[in-house]
């Protein structure tokens, strides 16, 4: 049916509806979701695969940092990948695991975040976005049972508490808050071995990003999955900041600032610099 304005849309998208964007497409249209989609045979494991995401808090917000490294196998099937998102105007995302499901996964997130603000008016809390993300990895367990995990780490600024906080999850959705610092992806071991030593309760936003770029080269120098930074092709890793002035990407220009200030104390020492030790 049509009228002189032209074809009349559905009924599903002139109601009210759900404020969650993801019922509504189940309810719509759920071959669209990544989690209805059904694998016959033997799935191959040959997909490139995003690797290490680290995450710090520091005085008034909260940093990520991402290496660019995806592999397939034991080939380096991209090597300027880009893991770290902006999930909303005040929260981010960073993603390991399966690299084609997880970039789904984050523009889905995005559209989630953005069509509940559409539709109430306000923002969901960061403890409710997380919850929301917790959801939708839930309805991915099928694929993640053949292979195709996501791995997601996501951060914020908390309004209400004025300060950056951060969530883990795992393939069935479990969903956990940590604290101070996190890694995730094959790198992350290691990483976090760094972040133990290097970061420490009051640190400012400038030594945040150092530790992240420490632990991110520390990751990469015992990870084959981890890419340190690439100085010959100009390849440096994703960091972003989100404080009560909301998300920003920190410019290329400082991040390569600082990786050179990195690199420049390997060369004197190559396992990077020690922690002060406590009597």
């Amino acid at each position: 049916m049509s009228t002189s304005h032209g074809p009349l849309l559905p009924q599903a998208f002139r109601g009210a509806g759900s404020a969650s964007f993801t019922e509504f497409l189940a309810a719509h249209d759920p071959g669209l979701l990544p989690s209805s989609r059904y694998l016959s045979g033997t799935l191959s494991t040959e997909v490139p695969h995003a690797t290490t995401i680290i995450a710090v808090t520091y005085q008034g917000g909260v940093i990520m940092a991402g290496d660019r490294r995806a592999t397939m196998g034991n080939l380096i099937a991209q090597r300027d990948i880009e893991k770290v998102f902006a999930a909303d105007e005040f929260s981010c995302i960073g993603i390991a695991g399966t690299a084609g499901i997880a970039i789904e996964v984050v523009r889905l997130f995005q559209v989630e975040l953005e069509h509940y603000e559409k539709i109430e008016g306000v923002q969901l809390s960061l403890d409710g976005k997380a919850n929301r993300l917790a959801s939708m990895l839930r309805g991915n367990l099928g694929l993640a049972m053949q292979g195709l995990a996501v791995v997601p780490l996501f951060a914020g600024f908390d309004s209400e508490t004025q300060v950056g906080r951060m969530f883990s999850y795992d393939v069935t959705g479990g969903r956990y808050e940590e604290h101070a610092f996190h890694a995730i992806g094959s790198g992350s071991m290691f990483a976090r071995g760094s972040l133990k030593k290097l970061w420490f309760p009051g640190i400012d936003e400038v030594r945040a990003v150092s530790v992240c770029l420490q632990a991110l080269y520390d990751a990469a120098d015992d990870d084959s999955a981890t890419g340190g930074p690439d100085v010959a092709r100009g390849i440096y890793p994703v960091v972003v900041r989100v404080d009560a002035a909301g998300f920003q990407r920190i410019a290329e220009s400082e991040t390569s600032a600082a990786v050179e200030l990195i690199l420049s104390g390997r060369r004197s020492q190559p396992d990077g610099p020690r922690a002060a030790a406590q009597e």
